[in-house]
Parts: C-alpha cells; sequence; structure tokens
C-alpha cells in the first residue's frame, strides 16, 4: 500500500498505520498506552514527553499561523495527561525559496505563545531541503506530572458525562476557508488549554479523562475512549456541536462538525455529580465558548459510541474514514 494524503488525516487510515507498522516495532511499556503524552518515571517526579509535527496549508490563517500551532499542539499533548508543560523542542525543515521575513514572523509569533503557555523553547534544529518555499516544524515538549490522578484515555466510567469546552470545528473551517478563497469571519481556535487544565485540578474535581479534539475531530476521539475504556458513551443529538456560522458552513459544504479538527478544545470526563461545577470553572476560563454536556458513559459489553437521532433512531459512530481535511496541523 503507498501512503496517500488520508494517512495523514487522524481517521481510521491514520490508526491503522500507527497499529500495523508505529505501534508493532516500537512497542512497550509506555508507548502501548496510546496517549497523547507518555508518563516516564526518571526519578522524582515523574514528566510526561510528547512530540508532533506540524505540516499546515497555509502557513498563516486566521486566528494563527504554524508557530502557534506548533506550540499549542505540543503544550496541549501534555496537558491532556495532567502535566504542566515547562520545555519544547523545535525543528524547523525549510524548502528552498522560504523567505527568512516569513520564517522570522512564524519564530516570533512561537515566542509569543510560548510565554502565553509559560514554556521554555531550550533546543532546536534546522535542516534545508529542496522544494518551493515551504516550512514545516517538529517539536517535543516535556511537562512536570504534579498531578496524582490518572488521567487517562482508558479511565472513563459508567456514570461520567463528556464535556466539551466549546464550539467545535473553528480551526478546520478557517483552514478549509483559506485554501478556497471564502470569504468568512471564521478564525482558528488555537490556543493553550494550561488555564482552562489548571482550573480542574486545582479545584480537585476527580478528572478521568482528558483529550484535545484535533484531527479526526469528537467523533474519533469519542471512539478512541471508548474502546480504551470498554464503555457505551451515548451522546445527545439536542446538543449542537458548534455555532451558527461553522453550521452553516458545514451546510454549504456537507461537512460534519462531528469530525472537524480543533486546535484549541478539549473533551473532558468526569462523574456527573462534579459536571456543574466543571461547566463553571471552564465557562470562566480563556479559550472556553459556552461549555457542554454533550453526551454519557454507560455499562457495555463491548466498546461503542452512539448519537440519538432527531427521528428516534441511533448512529452508531466509528472513526473518520477517508481522507478528511489534510495538513490542518
Amino acid at each position: 500500500m503507498k501512503i496517500t494524503q488520508a494517512h495523514g488525516g487522524g481517521g481510521k487510515l491514520t490508526a491503522d498505520l500507527i497499529s500495523n507498522i508505529f505501534a508493532r516495532h516500537f512497542a512497550n511499556e509506555a508507548l502501548d498506552q496510546m496517549e497523547d503524552a507518555a508518563v516516564l518515571t526518571l526519578g522524582t517526579p515523574r514528566v510526561a514527553l510528547t512530540t508532533d509535527s506540524f505540516v499546515v496549508t497555509p502557513l498563516f490563517f486566521p486566528g494563527g499561523d504554524i508557530g502557534r500551532l506548533a506550540v499549542c499542539g505540543t503544550v496541549n499533548d501534555l496537558l491532556m495527561r495532567g502535566a504542566t508543560p515547562r520545555y519544547l523542542t523545535a525543528g524547523f525543515i525549510l524548502e528552498e525559496g522560504l523567505d527568512t521575513h516569513t520564517l522570522e514572523d512564524v519564530v516570533i509569533s512561537m515566542k509569543k505563545t510560548a510565554d502565553e503557555a509559560r514554556v521554555s523553547i531550550v533546543a532546536g534544529d534546522t535542516k534545508v531541503v529542496e522544494g518551493h518555499g515551504g516550512l514545516y516544524i517538529n517539536t517535543a515538549g516535556v511537562g512536570e506530572m504534579r498531578c496524582s490522578q490518572n488521567i487517562s484515555a482508558g479511565n472513563a466510567h459508567p456514570g461520567d458525562v463528556v464535556i466539551i469546552s466549546g464550539d467545535l470545528g473553528l480551526h478546520h473551517a478557517a483552514i478549509l476557508s483559506a485554501r478556497m478563497g471564502i470569504e468568512n469571519t471564521i478564525k482558528s481556535d488555537a490556543a493553550p488549554l494550561g488555564e482552562m487544565v489548571g482550573k480542574l485540578l486545582e479545584a480537585g474535581l476527580p478528572v478521568h479523562t482528558l483529550r484535545d479534539i484535533t484531527r479526526g475531530g469528537l467523533g474519533t476521539v469519542l471512539y478512541e475512549i471508548a474502546q480504551a475504556s470498554g464503555v457505551h458513551i451515548a451522546m445527545d443529538h439536542t446538543v449542537p456541536l458548534t455555532n451558527d456560522m461553522v453550521a452553516g458552513f458545514c451546510d454549504l459544504l456537507g461537512l460534519d462538525p462531528l469530525f472537524m479538527g480543533n486546535e484549541g478544545k478539549m473533551a473532558l470526563v468526569l462523574p456527573e455529580d462534579f459536571a456543574k461545577e466543571a461547566l463553571a470553572l471552564l465557562d470562566a476560563s480563556c479559550y472556553a465558548s459556552k461549555p457542554r454536556i454533550v453526551a454519557r458513559v454507560r455499562e457495555s459489553a463491548s466498546p461503542l459510541v452512539t448519537l440519538g437521532t432527531r427521528g428516534g433512531g441511533t448512529r452508531i459512530i466509528e472513526p473518520m474514514a477517508g481522507e478528511g481535511l489534510p495538513r490542518i496541523c
């Protein structure tokens, strides 16, 4: 099989590529958990480690750029394990023809975003290759594990609820609008989520799972949580996943907000008794936008995700198949 754009879309083909090649040959205790960041014991305290690569097109888009994206994506992966982000590395692959002013604008954006996220970029590397003026960034992030809770995709329990931190699909819609020359006011939601996660953990809420909703969208994230935890996640079709502007954009182009990528939204799973407090904390946080309960976790003989339909039926949610929108991050 040849690699296609769909292998980078965050859906089923991405998962197959990871499981059939990378996970099969790199298998170890830390990697096998398939979390956003690996928690490692190197003494006291423990650390979380993650890595990511960013290949977005265009480099600059409404609400952000590849530099902001690189910092936010890496920081948020650490946060989803309850880690406090500390340090980043940045490797730049530059294609011949890239304007140095463009590169400097990206670097300045990375610095501003790193300051906002309270992390330091402490090491880096640069390579130049043949090409047409493109730019790609690889990052690694290290965080300090101060949280004693087991925050994991495999820790969702019956009786939990799933909360999203805000409207979905903004990043996906902003990137697609920029590529197609569609004029609207949709901006990417690219943002570091440290304040949001910090408030939840400082309040001592029993957080079971945190996941940032990136490629593959909420549908893929919920599928992964259900598989890892062995539960049934039942979505509420009466709860909107996005705002009217993005919903209209989706209707125009035949897109489903359930599978649209984001770069500043997360899913939170915790017991329903604590949902009201969690919603209030999220609502008071920077970058939240009308947080809401979108699903409930139930017992199940086999893991699955379902969405009730307006007609009274049930839709079974599978991970995104096919290409989706490649190179959104």
